[in-house]
């Protein structure tokens, strides 16, 4: 009987390390998730200041973006680099809330032509503020079009701003169908005048934080009604990376 007992006694202690080495390997497999899915974000422990922990660009670069324009501070452009702008490209896109901002993908975007390069339109996305400032001043919301040439892999970023005044009907078109597919075109983006701009070379404005993109910022800005603004804050308010040292840049003007 006593054999019988101790037997019994040795068992269970076997089963109780089993589950304990179990448990032990179950929470380092959680652990080890936990951190294989920290991603980057606006917020205080993966914001902006932590960014070099998903690429150390963000922190070493030197040409980093957004950056204050100063007006009063550009050089006139060297027209090798003019913007040549062929958006108007009426076809489906996909509108989806990636987690960062409100991003449009269409499935067969536009084109800018620049330096004798042709540049495709991969996406266009919005920040509840503008990221650049011009003369210190941060507009209401702006999209980036984000192109990129399919050979070098270069990437040309144009800025469209926006400040409060009437409504613009694409905005209705992308906030009303998050998550589906609908027949859009990127012209309706653009200001009548796309002629005038500041450039720059800079990077993106989120991780991995990639240099040597090619900035335009157009100068008219586009109009947006108090509704439509609010709207879109209610996705993003403070989706906008700040500003970054210019160093040794210089900033054109046409």
């Amino acid at each position: 009987m006593k054999k019988e007992v101790l037997a019994l006694s040795v068992l269970a202690l076997l089963l109780v390390g089993c589950n304990g080495s179990t448990e032990v390997k179950e929470t380092a497999h959680m652990h080890t998730k936990a951190e294989h899915d920290k991603h980057w974000d606006y917020g205080k422990n993966n914001g902006p200041a932590h960014w070099e922990e998903f690429s150390q660009t963000c922190a070493t670069g030197i040409h980093q973006s957004p950056v204050n324009i100063i007006p009063g501070k550009t050089i006139n452009m060297d027209h090798n680099y003019d913007l040549s702008m062929h958006e108007d490209v009426t076809g489906l896109a996909k509108i989806l809330d990636n987690g960062h901002s409100i991003k449009v993908t269409p499935q067969h975007g536009g084109t800018i032509d620049l330096h004798g390069e042709t540049f495709t339109l991969l996406q266009f996305h919005f920040h509840g503020k503008s990221e650049h400032t011009i003369d210190g001043k941060r507009y209401d919301m702006v999209v980036h079009m984000v192109h990129q040439n399919p050979i070098t892999k270069q990437f040309a970023v144009v800025a469209v701003f926006f400040e409060e005044g009437e409504a613009n009907s694409i905005l209705d078109t992308v906030i009303d169908n998050v998550g589906k597919t609908v027949t859009l075109d990127p012209q309706n983006l653009l200001p009548k005048d796309n002629s005038h701009y500041y450039h720059y070379v800079g990077s993106l404005t989120t991780p991995p934080c990639s240099e040597n993109v090619q900035w335009y910022l157009l100068k008219a800005p586009k109009t947006a009604s108090a509704v439509q603004i609010e709207h879109f804050r209610k996705f993003y308010v403070d989706n906008e990376r700040p500003v970054q040292e210019l160093h040794d840049r210089v900033v054109e003007v046409n």
